[in-house]
């Protein structure tokens, strides 16, 4: 019985099941938790492009490392198996871009393009649009809400 095990584990590290999976973040700013729920500690974060590698998962959340050394739980949704590259013809563009102008430039909006669109649409009040990008909400607050809402894990 031991040897069946052991050539079951010997098969499955050969063949890569075991094996960690490298990823990019895909939101503009991501949190590393201490655990794999959004009441976790926030204990490092990461940046739109980044890569790390994903030494687990469970319930929707991946423990992942980045290349810096930081270590923690991230949700899901906030990665993707594709690498995120920004290029300029024939070589990557390594600009030292704020994480928010990568986050932006990702999705294809500018400063000059909003400009533009608000020029074609001068009729439109974008008050509370612009106030809306502006709040932040307190952590604490956020971990009242989950708990209040039953959306903690």
């Amino acid at each position: 019985m031991k040897k069946w095990i052991l050539m079951g584990c010997v098969a499955l590290v050969a063949t890569g099941a075991w094996a960690a999976k490298e990823m990019s973040v895909q939101v503009r700013d991501g949190q590393l938790r201490n655990r794999a729920s959004f009441l976790g500690t926030v204990t490092g974060t990461v940046v739109y492009g980044d890569r790390v590698t994903v030494n687990q998962a469970q319930a929707g959340w991946c423990e992942v490392a980045t290349a810096a050394g930081k270590t923690g739980w991230i949700h899901e949704s906030a990665l993707t198996p594709k690498r995120v590259v920004l290029s300029s013809g024939a070589t990557d563009a390594r600009t030292g871009a704020s994480g928010e102008e990568v986050a932006l430039a990702g999705k294809g909006f500018s400063k000059e393009v909003e400009a533009e669109y608000k020029k074609q649409n001068a009729q439109l009040d974008y008050t509370w649009v612009d106030w809306m990008v502006q709040q932040k909400v307190p952590g604490e607050q956020l971990v009242q809400f989950l708990k209040q809402g039953d959306l903690a894990q």
